[in-house]
């Protein structure tokens, strides 16, 4: 599991990292390096979410490179999920999609293709229905990292929990 956690092999693929160049270091973009998204940043659930689709749409024989585009751009919205209240947080989850378009179409040229990988991410959640194979392959990989990241986040929150309870209870046992 450590794999879907690790953005190392994205950076050693020369292919993926030529056609993602002109987004990852974008100055909005690397705005979501300090954003919170699942117990962990943005920027990496994008690259996450981007690298794992490219690969599969590579292997399909798919549009490899508006997945890749696509994937990184599915959630470029500024503002934070983790710190929102219940109810606006189901608002956001639904509504995110075209958020994320919007920025998207702000900053970068956009294919149809990429434009429908980010606004259909969240179907069935979201009521648009995706009209490519692209878009399902980001929707299902988007699904699969965000529930291996909520996951990680928890296992290192409880991780941490239990080693505080641990040294309080091996200073108590000092005294």
């Amino acid at each position: 599991m450590s794999y879907i956690i690790d953005n190392k092999k994205a950076f050693l693929d020369s292919e993926y990292l030529s056609i993602t160049d002109e987004i990852r270091f974008h100055e909005e973009f690397l705005k979501t390096k300090d954003i919170v998204h699942h117990g962990l940043k943005r920027y990496d659930h994008n690259l996450r979410v981007s690298y794992y689709s490219y690969k599969i749409s590579k292997f399909l024989h798919l549009d490899y490179e508006s997945v890749a585009r696509a994937g990184l751009l599915h959630d470029f919205f500024l503002s934070g999920s983790d710190d929102v209240k219940c109810v606006d947080r189901v608002k956001l989850i639904v509504n995110h999609p075209k958020l994320a378009l919007e920025n998207a179409r702000e900053y970068f040229a956009l294919n149809e293709r990429e434009e429908d990988i980010i606004l259909t991410h969240m179907f069935p959640v979201s009521p648009f229905i995706p009209k490519y194979f692209e878009s399902f392959v980001v929707d299902i990989v988007d699904d699969v990292v965000a529930i291996c990241e909520r996951c990680y986040s928890i296992r290192r929150e409880l991780s941490h929990a239990m080693t505080f309870s641990l040294l309080i209870i091996f200073n108590f046992m000092k005294l």
